[in-house]
């Protein structure tokens, strides 16, 4: 059996705008070892049981910067990843002061609680009815594309050409940015850039093909999301980074 047991599954509509992705990580290992996670600018929020049954819900908001988390041996993770558009949507409050740091919930968050950690299937749909709860209202149009456009360019493109396709201005997208997540737009695009290149460093492609000027500002942004050199994150040793151990093998 692999240390990291991993599996995580899509949202259907209409959650797709608000969630990313629910997810969960055991590990099954008895060694203590620190782990690292970058940025990828989601929000998470996570139930965790560790191996001396302290169970506990938090959530984190946008990493802006490596997060060395603590050795958790045998543990069980349930987790779902929202994009940055569920803090106005879903939990109607600001992450600003969640940047690079995480809230710990009451345990009976939601209405979750230790035994969902039981079956990965139960809180998968247990989650989703939750969320469909919470997603009272529509969400505006101009955030909605705002964000399509900056996932499926892979945070290459500006804040001007976001504001010629969404019509809203980049004073209104920073101001937006900035009151609900605590960070410019330009800032997250670069984080929604490096996690777009994890893949690629993690076949050993050091050579960035995203539209960084050169190689070696790929390389600093490299070192800033993830606190190494490229050449580091792809020996990824012992599985220190955890998103590219869950990745799946290429």
């Amino acid at each position: 059996m692999n240390q990291l047991e991993y599996l995580s599954l899509k949202p259907s509509n209409p959650l797709t705008d608000v969630v990313e992705s629910i997810w969960m990580v055991k590990n099954h290992a008895d060694e203590k070892r620190e782990g690292i996670i970058v940025p990828d600018g989601k929000i998470d929020l996570f139930l965790f049981e560790g191996e001396d049954e302290h169970f506990e819900v938090f959530i984190s908001g946008i990493c802006t910067g490596p997060v060395v988390k603590p050795p958790f041996p045998k543990s069980t993770m349930f987790a779902i990843s929202f994009h940055p558009i569920a803090a106005e949507y879903i939990f109607k409050k600001s992450f600003a002061d969640l940047k690079d740091t995480k809230q710990t919930f009451p345990c009976d968050y939601w209405g979750f609680g230790k035994n969902d950690l039981e079956s990965f299937e139960q809180f998968y749909r247990k989650a989703c009815e939750i969320i469909n709860v919470q997603l009272e209202k529509e969400i505006d149009g101009h955030k909605k594309k705002l964000f399509e456009l900056i996932y499926s360019s892979k945070g290459e493109t500006t804040v001007k050409e976001l504001s010629q396709h969404v019509s809203w201005s980049s004073r209104q997208m920073n101001r937006y940015f900035n009151t609900w997540l605590g960070l410019s737009l330009k800032s997250y695009l670069n984080i929604i850039r490096f996690s777009n290149s994890l893949r690629q460093l993690k076949k050993g492609d050091f050579y960035p093909e995203l539209n960084y000027g050169d190689q070696s500002h790929f390389i600093r942004e490299v070192k800033k999301f993830a606190g190494v050199k490229p050449t580091i994150l792809n020996k990824n040793e012992n599985d220190r980074f955890i998103q590219l151990s869950l990745m799946p093998g290429t």
